[in-house]
C-alpha cells in the first residue's frame, strides 16, 4: 500500500491561512464600520462598476481580468447583499450589472480601505527581506520560463496500468 500524499505537508497551506486571515481583518473592519454583508472581494467589482458601469458580466470579468464564472458567483453574491441590480442586456444571454443605493453609497469607503490596504501591502514588503509583490513577480517569470503544469510533468510517477 502506498502512502496517502494528501497526509504530507501542503506547500500552499500558509499560503491560503495567510490570504484567508488578512480577508478576514479587513471583512472585521467593514464591521466595525457598520458594514454588514459585504466580502472584501466585492471591492473590486463593486469599485469599477462605479466608474466604468453599467457593465454585463464578460464586460466586468474582462476589465478585473478575473474569470466570467467568478464574477457570475460574486455578482449572484453581491445582488443578495442588495449591492447589485441586472438588467436585460444588448441581447437575450446578457444582463447588465450595476449598484444599488446601497451598492454606491459603500463605494467612496471601499476606495478608501482599497488605497489603505495597498499602503499596507507596501509597508508589508517594506518589512520582509523578499517583497511579496517582487517574489510573485519572479514567480510569474519563472512560469513563464516553464510552465507549472510542465514542472508537474517533469515529476510526474504515473502508476503502472
Amino acid at each position: 500500500m502506498t502512502l496517502d500524499p494528501t497526509t504530507l505537508s501542503d506547500p500552499w497551506q500558509p499560503l491560503h491561512k495567510l490570504l484567508a486571515a488578512m480577508d478576514a481583518e479587513i471583512e472585521q473592519l467593514y464591521v466595525a464600520r457598520g458594514i454588514r454583508g459585504v466580502r472584501p472581494r466585492f471591492a473590486y467589482p463593486l469599485i469599477r462598476l462605479a466608474h466604468a458601469g453599467p457593465l454585463t458580466i464578460r464586460e466586468l470579468a474582462e476589465s478585473l481580468d478575473r474569470s466570467h464564472s467568478a464574477i457570475s458567483q460574486t455578482i449572484a453574491a453581491m445582488r443578495k447583499e442588495d449591492l447589485v441590480t441586472s438588467s436585460p442586456g444588448p441581447d437575450a444571454r446578457t444582463r447588465r450589472i450595476d449598484l444599488t443605493e446601497r451598492g454606491r453609497s459603500l463605494v467612496p469607503f471601499l476606495e478608501a480601505e482599497w488605497r489603505a490596504t495597498h499602503a499596507a501591502v507596501a509597508e508589508l514588503d517594506g518589512e520582509t527581506p523578499y517583497a511579496l509583490t517582487s517574489v510573485v513577480e519572479e514567480l510569474r517569470r519563472a512560469l513563464e520560463h516553464r510552465s507549472m503544469g510542465r514542472r508537474i510533468l517533469d515529476h510526474l510517477v504515473e502508476p503502472p496500468r
